[in-house]
């Protein structure tokens, strides 16, 4: 290995970020750097990068993302925001819980965090402030739900952390050690994530119904209404049938994730302009223009990712990493508890997506030399990054919740607190217990 490629390529990377470059562009000049340092041909760098943004399943992307922006201008997301509410009636925290499960509902459309935050947030924010909840408990409540836009299939981080570790073989140690290895794909991540998902889901209504008790924020007073549950429940009909439709073409083989993204276009663009009519033609250029943007953003980022990524690889800075983690315990509980809190860490600063396409190539070989299952391993990850959604700097979720409520950042993060510890604690134990994460894809058999 040389030395002096990796000074360079990391110093060059930290010394963008400080004097504020944006991600891609540090990741880019670092490794354009380093590649004319090696005398390399700069085309090489192109074709890398070339070649990740040519996959078949990164065309999923754009299709989720429209797809997300779609149901949100047809009404699909007011609907299932009403349906939740419906269901909260008495119940301490209700109009909070509601809020969780709306997001829970969301999140298997969008696929992204801020988007979730923002769909659900512009609805139940106002709701809860007209109930007498706290306006930065409100937001607070949402931007922690926000975060399940990424756990819950169909997940963009999911599809990303997929393509990065298809490349990536398991050690020959490892494979002496442990056997063969399950193949990652992202139809199986997907299914990995529905338990996580819920788990991360529970332990947000856990502390919200600790939280609103002691607040005294209860429930309405005239208990559920049947009627109107079932009112809601018609109404929503066809919202609830969206996820289902999505993912359960998925599990079932019949399409794959980069099909059902299609295919939820053609059902979103049916339903709001056939059963809800709802969908304006403008409101599909807004939705076209938001897909163009966010998904630009996105192959920038994987496109310099990428290349960053072989160079760690070529430089063997993941097996050198991984060595010395190795070396210094080899238990599996206190590696899983460094790499979740460097996790933690690192998603306060970082974006998640450029995250997981750097660090997958350097922890993920780390994963295989304990034996951890790598599909496992992605889950855990990705519900570690999410909770970089609700924490500062970066906290994206954060900045949206406090757009739309009209409240500051710092009055905001104050009552996160509680639910972000909640969600570490879910962390663990889905990282301890990789049943969790494994069950569901073994019973469909993959």
């Amino acid at each position: 290995m040389d030395n002096t490629v990796v000074y360079i390529l990391f110093g060059a990377f930290g010394i963008l970020l400080l004097i504020g470059a944006p991600i891609t562009v540090a990741l880019g000049i670092a490794a354009l750097t380093s590649f004319l340092y090696l005398g390399e041909n700069p085309i090489k760098f192109v074709q890398i990068a070339f070649t990740s943004v040519g996959s078949f399943p990164l065309m999923a992307l754009p299709a989720f993302i429209l797809a997300g922006a779609l149901m949100e201008a047809a009404g699909i997301s007011k609907r299932l925001v009403h349906l939740a509410e419906t269901f909260a009636g008495p119940f301490t925290g209700g109009m909070a819980a509601a809020t969780v499960v709306a997001c829970l509902f969301f999140g298997a459309i969008s696929g992204s965090g801020p988007a979730t935050t923002a769909a659900v947030g512009l609805l139940m924010i106002p709701a809860m402030a007209q109930r007498g909840y706290d306006k930065p408990y409100a937001s607070a409540v949402t931007a922690a739900a926000g975060s399940l836009g990424i756990i819950i299939p169909p997940s963009i981080p999911m599809v990303i952390f997929g393509i990065a570790a298809l490349g990536l073989q398991p050690p020959t140690e490892a494979i002496q050690k442990f056997g063969v290895f399950a193949s990652v794909s992202i139809p199986k991540l997907f299914m990995a994530g529905v338990f996580p998902g819920l788990l991360m889901a529970l332990s947000l209504l856990i502390m919200n119904y600790v939280l609103c008790h002691r607040s005294g924020y209860t429930g309405s007073t005239g208990g559920w209404s049947f009627r109107e549950m079932g009112r809601a429940a018609k109404d929503g009909f066809w919202s609830i049938l969206a996820p289902l439709v999505i993912l359960g073409g998925i599990y079932t083989g019949y399409f794959t994730p980069t099909e059902a993204a299609i295919v939820a276009i053609f059902y979103t663009l049916f339903v709001g302009f056939v059963l809800h009519r709802e969908l304006e033609w403008r409101a599909i250029s807004h939705c076209l223009e938001t897909t163009t943007w966010l998904t630009g953003r996105v192959l920038l980022i994987l496109f310099t990712a990428t290349v960053f990524g072989r160079l760690l690889v070529e430089n063997r800075i993941p097996a050198i990493i991984a060595e010395a983690m190795l070396s210094a315990t080899d238990n599996l509980y206190v590696l899983w508890a460094i790499i979740i809190l460097f996790l933690l860490f690192v998603g306060m600063f970082m974006e998640t997506l450029a995250t997981i396409l750097i660090l997958t190539p350097v922890l993920l070989p780390i994963g295989y030399n304990l034996g951890i299952d790598p599909t496992h391993f992605g889950i855990v990850v990705i519900c570690s990054l999410a909770i970089g959604f609700q924490t500062p700097p970066l906290g994206e979720n954060l900045f949206v919740a406090s757009g739309v409520s009209n409240t500051t950042i710092e009055q905001i993060f104050v009552k996160i607190i509680p639910f972000t510890f909640m969600n570490i604690i879910a962390v663990f134990i889905i990282a301890f217990f990789p049943d969790l994460s494994l069950w569901l894809p073994r019973l469909l058999g993959y």
